[in-house]
């Protein structure tokens, strides 16, 4: 029997290792590559169920915030991402917060499959940790107590700020629209619009010895004008975000408030102008 000196006795070892090894991995089929991530209806999420937005409600809430291409529009609890993406598509930079990994992954996916990836971005995060305070228009899908929950943030947004919400309100404060559409969606087929009203609540000074004195309920208001003994109540008051509204004695007075004044035209034609009481 011939024997091997140790150093060949090892080298033939490793050789057929190699050729046992190699016919292993051509007998093993490859590994199928990683399924791509889907969301399916109903999966459940933080702190609601994922139930995607039909494409024409979609349309829609942008069409109710007058979306431009100037705005700057966060979508809070994002999903899969479609809603952010169309506001891209139209022009808008828009960001998605979403709490779910894989549909922040899958919304970037399809960002990028838009062509729309340098103004629709996402990030993984807690809405209720986020700063979003830059928009110009929020969009959310969320339940009616979140919504409550968000509501003293979102009144403490840049008047002007819009606000649109799939099916859900925010309780007595009243939308200044709500629309519903019928054909090409299944369920969840109503959306909410809110404007955020600047504070105007207080006393305002006018001239020759005028006070506007007011009382505000988010954008409705109402009040009194006056001068010496005399009060005048103010009727059909309202704010749509800094652009204020009343009639007083007949006369109809439109304005816009900035900061701690306002001013603006009488019946479209003399001017009017107030100032915040210290």
């Amino acid at each position: 029997m011939m024997k091997l000196r140790p150093s060949l006795l090892a080298a033939a070892i490793f050789t057929a290792a190699s050729a046992l090894a190699t016919q292993a991995m051509a007998q093993t089929p490859a590994s199928a590559p990683a399924p791509t991530y889907q969301p399916s209806e109903g999966q459940s999420g933080k702190d609601v169920i994922w139930i995607p937005t039909s494409q024409v409600l979609v349309d829609r809430m942008l069409e109710m915030a007058k979306l431009t291409p100037q705005d700057h529009l966060i979508d809070l609890g994002s999903g899969d991402g479609r809603l952010v993406i169309t506001a891209a598509k139209r022009g808008a930079t828009a960001h998605g917060i979403e709490y779910n990994p894989d549909m922040v992954a899958l919304s970037k996916r399809a960002a990028q499959a838009e062509g729309v990836s340098a103004r629709a971005t996402f990030e993984k995060a807690d809405i209720f940790e986020s700063d979003f305070s830059k928009a110009t228009v929020i969009t959310l899908f969320l339940l009616p107590e979140l919504n409550m929950r968000l509501r003293p943030t979102l009144l403490a947004m840049k008047p002007g700020t819009r606000i649109v919400s799939n099916s859900f309100n925010m309780d007595d404060w009243e939308p200044d629209q709500v629309q519903r559409v019928v054909e090409g969606c299944r369920t969840y087929c109503e959306a909410y619009q809110w404007t955020v009203p600047a504070q105007v609540a207080g006393t305002w000074r006018m001239g020759n010895g005028q006070e506007l004195v007011l009382e505000q309920t988010f954008q409705k208001l109402k009040g009194t004008l006056r001068q010496g003994g005399q009060a005048l109540p103010v009727r059909d008051a309202r704010l749509v975000g800094t652009q204020i509204q009343f009639i007083v004695d007949g006369l109809r007075y439109a304005g816009e408030v900035k900061g701690s004044d306002m001013q603006g035209r009488v019946n479209g034609g003399s001017a009017w102008k107030a100032t915040r009481a210290q």
